[in-house]
């Protein structure tokens, strides 16, 4: 009989039931209640900022994020092509374009590239960064602490001070990872940029079935966020509205499964290093596989596991070998019961991003021809991981 492990699952306990049911006897089902607040309150604790805004997606918390920080029509954002699409698509919401980025090795933007790119690829004008290509202004920086790994904030936020740029972490996979080294050290992904976004979706590290937290370390930002999110409410008896808002605040039932989530985040946190250095320890050795390692200079919640697929020794370097390669194990693996899947498509390939402006893109399309995520749940067993990793090295030794 096979075995089936998925990808990545939530972990919930029968605990999270009595939140649930207080919910639903008390009829606060919908957007108030308060376990919204609770909620938010522990996220900012935890994190270090002063507020946290709770919404229905970090897809939202994204779009609200974006204009608050004053991006519109016509403006261009610096993203990473790397990375899930719902970190690009809110430009669109708001009449923006990107600007794709590569990667470096630990898969976030490449910030010697971003450097270059506004050095070479913009001129600065009257205290406006000006992409030569197209004419348009650059308002912006999205970094993705891509698979938990904290993108490289220090030269970030250099450059963004140079020129005069917004940043907006999205730190959706990243809750719980901190920056180890720079003056960022002890800060936590996602509280060092202007302002940014965390994710609850079924498959992050915690999960309340979805939903988003917005936070900042500017509390005017934070009250615009709150303003935004519950449809831009003036007065709540007279229906008064000053503004256009969005229906996008955070569910009492998503922030009750948060509440008993959060508690046990350290210890999930645990579980994923632990799980991580099982697989590690199980392929070390094994010719044309690697588990690519987390990034040296911050505490990474190791959200999810990439095993790099073939050495350049397997193959005489042919590109397309390689993927045909990590196909075929992610097919094998497949077959096993073993939930696995490659990268992303790069966006800046995808059919609404073609003509987009991309900016000297190479890493990226090495990971994306060579990574396999493995199962990640903070439910996976050692014995999970060993079979796993058995099925590997069988595949290896065909």
């Amino acid at each position: 009989m096979t075995k089936e492990i998925p990808l990545s699952v939530p972990n919930l306990d029968l605990d999270i039931a009595d939140h649930l049911r207080e919910c639903v006897e008390t009829g606060w089902v919908s957007t108030g209640g308060r376990f919204i607040s609770e909620f938010e309150e522990k996220l900012a604790v935890f994190t270090g900022v002063p507020k946290a805004v709770g919404c229905q997606s970090g897809t939202a918390g994204l779009h609200t994020a974006l204009r608050i920080l004053g991006i519109g029509a016509g403006d261009l954002v610096i993203v990473p092509t790397l990375t899930f699409v719902a970190a690009v698509n809110p430009l669109r919401y708001l009449g923006a374009e990107p600007v794709f980025m590569d990667c470096d090795m630990d898969f976030c933007m490449d910030s010697v590239k971003l450097a270059r790119y506004c050095a070479e690829g913009c001129r600065f004008e009257d205290g406006v960064l000006i992409d030569k290509m197209s004419g348009c202004p650059v308002k912006a920086i999205i970094p993705v602490h891509i698979f938990g790994n904290p993108a490289d904030m220090d030269a970030i936020m250099d450059v963004a001070g140079q020129y005069g740029l917004k940043v907006l972490e999205d730190a959706t996979e990243a809750l719980g990872s901190f920056f180890a080294e720079g003056r960022f050290s002890g800060r936590h992904a996602g509280t060092v940029g202007d302002m940014g976004v965390f994710s609850f979706n079924a498959n992050k590290i915690i999960t309340t079935g979805g939903g988003g937290m917005i936070v900042s370390p500017d509390m005017a930002l934070l009250e615009r966020a709150a303003y935004l999110t519950t449809t831009a409410k003036d007065d709540g008896l007279y229906f008064v509205h000053d503004d256009v808002g969005y229906n996008y605040r955070m569910l009492n039932l998503q922030a009750a499964l948060g509440v008993s989530q959060i508690d046990r985040l350290t210890d999930f946190i645990k579980i994923k290093k632990r799980n991580y250095v099982r697989y590690a320890k199980n392929l070390e050795g094994i010719s044309g596989v690697r588990l690519l390692p987390v990034k040296d200079a911050a505490h990474s919640n190791h959200w999810f596991y990439s095993l790099y697929v073939n050495d350049q020794s397997d193959t005489g370097g042919h590109e397309t070998d390689f993927a045909n390669r990590r196909d075929g194990l992610m097919q094998t693996l497949i077959g096993q019961g073993i939930q696995c899947r490659p990268l992303w498509k790069l966006i800046h390939t995808q059919k609404p991003y073609l003509n987009c402006r991309a900016w000297a893109i190479e890493q990226a399309y090495d990971y994306e021809a060579h990574v396999l995520n493995l199962p990640c749940s903070t439910s996976l067993t050692f014995d999970e991981v060993d079979y796993i990793c058995e099925k590997i090295i069988q595949w290896r030794s065909l």
